[in-house]
């Protein structure tokens, strides 16, 4: 049964091309099993029928050629031993067949979940090495829900299935194949009305399975991005009294996905029953036709015995099968996503370098020369024509409206984005391989994530917990004006929890705990992105004296937004509509002379 509109030869190229080469050999291997438990399947079945034979009519050892010889092989005199010994073969294989069926339900399961492991692992990596415009561009919610759901929806619904269909394809092949050798007719009869029955259900339902599908895919989607949105809103969302209306807006989607879930599961079970009708049905359709033909109705018991054993069997095999065509073409839409995601993300993803890459040497200076950006889905260019040097130990203060193209400058001088035009040079160097230059900066932006775990661990962020510097740890804290509540007021001090997303905390409180957790790997750059938007005068000019006094050949970087923020800085720059329009002194933008002027016309604070 083809899966019509999606080609199974393409199918099977894009689920071999997610899988690493291990594990393909391991599908492969898994195939062995799966094809050995069909054939002992239907072993069993075909063994039954000499059983009924000599159960129905002890005279059939002298009827047929097989019984005779085995009973004269066997050397037996007794012919009730020799029915016992044959019952007692029908038995060993059922029983072969049964244990054979389980171990290899076992190996199939315990594959599908390690390649639910495997798959997710890889595509988070896959995402890891995206260009962060990638990010910028592309919904936190939307990638979280590929990798927890959709990456289970293609293991599950497309590759066990895959195997599981063969498997009960290659059953259904030779119980027919046992039956044809039997009576001809009924074979071919059991055939059309089986396999014609669910050809023609799933002809009708082909084209709905593919349209749910996509329409789960989406409704999934949106559901994961509404959860996100208001989990992490939930400060305002019980001011503002939403939580009605924002748990109706969740409600849509989630119904949406639920009602095609169970369309697709009523699509793959309804026709079973449609089909035990005709089967348990036909049977009388064959004892007519046994009497129409004359034969006498013992005579047939072991034909009758063989269909009434052999639909036995057919029936959950040709019901798996047909389950497996439907799911697989319902879950197509999840394999193009986790498909397109790993082809994407090899063509434009960035090298993956080693972690021990060498730190680029930083002793004079950072270039941008004839910078220009402009982001991929953007209509104009948010950078042109920067040229900017900032030298080894100075403190630049970047200033400019909303929107002014600071935020993306920064980037740019971080390695975050790469210049559409011109170049970022570090030491006269450009710089080819910003993983290297990355291990000389700090970033601290005006949001701080923190992980739902101790503030020391939180400040020593990715660093395994036997090989935090605890010392480092404190000395960072101290620097941004920390050390103080966490040593004296927060309960558990450095192995107090700081709740989801910092929600025990102040903002304040997060902004001096992410800025510790930038100077603990002691960065020759540190870039602060309106990083102290949050502290009182008293403490943010606390922190910048202490910021200097630690290490005074630190460069520092700062996108300000209070003007009074600029007043220990060495230099301040104007930012406006994506250049740089003018610089100097702290005290020209403070006061507000020439171009500094419009910071006082209530473009910025």
């Amino acid at each position: 049964m083809p899966v019509v509109g999606a080609s199974l030869l393409g199918t099977v190229g894009r689920v071999r091309a997610i899988l690493s080469p291990a594990e393909r050999r391991q599908l492969t291997l898994l195939s062995v099993p799966v094809a050995l438990s069909a054939v002992l399947e239907a072993a069993g079945v075909a063994s039954i029928i000499p059983f009924l034979a000599l159960l129905s009519d002890p005279q059939a050892l002298d009827k047929s050629v097989w019984l005779r010889t085995a009973y004269h092989t066997l050397g037996s005199d007794d012919r009730e031993q020799f029915f016992f010994a044959v019952g007692l073969v029908v038995l060993v294989l059922m029983t072969i067949s049964n244990v054979t069926q389980g171990l290899t339900t076992y190996a199939l399961l315990r594959f599908s979940w390690m390649r639910n492991h495997t798959l997710s692992t890889r595509l988070l990596e896959a995402y890891l090495r995206r260009p962060y415009t990638f990010f910028a561009e592309n919904s936190s919610a939307d990638l979280a829900k590929n990798l927890l759901t959709e990456v289970q929806q293609v293991v599950t619904g497309v590759i066990v299935q895959g195997l599981h269909l063969c498997a009960r394809a290659l059953v259904i092949a030779l119980v027919a194949g046992s039956l044809l050798l039997v009576d001809p007719v009924m074979a071919v009869g059991v055939t059309v009305a089986f396999g014609g029955l669910y050809g023609a259900i799933y002809m009708v339902a082909r084209r709905r399975l593919s349209q749910i599908g996509d329409e789960r895919v989406r409704a999934n989607s949106a559901r994961f991005k509404v959860a996100a949105d208001i989990l992490a809103g939930i400060k305002e969302l019980k001011l503002l009294g939403l939580e009605r209306s924002l748990a109706a807006s969740y409600a849509t989607p989630s119904e949406v996905f639920a009602d095609r879930m169970a369309k697709n599961s009523i699509i793959g079970a309804v026709p079973r029953y449609a089909l035990e009708t005709v089967a348990f049905g036909g049977a009388l359709v064959i004892v007519l036709y046994l009497l129409w033909t004359g034969r006498a109705l013992e005579e047939s018991l072991p034909v009758l015995g063989l269909y009434v054993f052999a639909a036995y069997r057919l029936l959950p095999a040709v019901q798996v099968v047909f389950n497996g065509v439907t799911t697989v073409r319902f879950n197509l839409a999840s394999l193009d996503v986790i498909a397109r995601d790993m082809e994407e993300a090899l063509r434009d993803g960035e090298e993956v370098v080693a972690t021990e890459v060498p730190t680029l040497p930083f002793t004079e200076s950072v270039s941008l020369t004839r910078v220009r950006y402009r982001y991929p889905s953007g209509e104009r260019d948010a950078l042109s024509g920067i040229d900017l040097t900032i030298r080894r130990g100075e403190w630049i203060a970047l200033v400019g409206p909303t929107g002014s193209g600071k935020s993306t400058l920064v980037d740019i001088v971080l390695g975050l984005l790469a210049p559409t035009e011109g170049t970022l040079s570090i030491d006269g160097r450009v710089v080819t391989l910003v993983q290297a230059w990355q291990r000389n900066v700090g970033y601290v932006p005006q949001q701080i994530f923190l992980a739902d775990d101790t503030v020391r661990r939180n400040i020593a962020f990715g660093v395994p917990p036997d090989r935090i510097d605890d010392a480092r740890v404190i000395e960072a804290a101290k620097i941004a004006q920390v050390n103080d509540f966490i040593a004296g007021e927060l309960p558990g001090g450095y192995h107090g929890l700081v709740g989801e997303r910092g929600v025990r905390l102040s903002g304040g409180q997060r902004q001096r705990i992410g800025i510790a957790r930038s100077l603990y790997r002691d960065p020759a750059l540190l870039v602060l992105d309106e990083a102290t938007s949050a502290l009182d005068g008293a403490t943010e000019a606390a922190f910048f004296a202490a910021l200097r006094e630690a290490r005074r050949e630190r460069t520092v970087v700062s996108i300000a937004h209070r003007l009074s923020t600029t007043r220990s800085f060495d230099r301040v720059i104007l930012v406006e509509h994506g250049a740089v329009v003018t610089e100097g002194p702290p005290l020209e933008a403070i006061e507000g002379r020439g171009s500094f002027s419009v910071l006082h016309r209530g473009v910025a604070a």
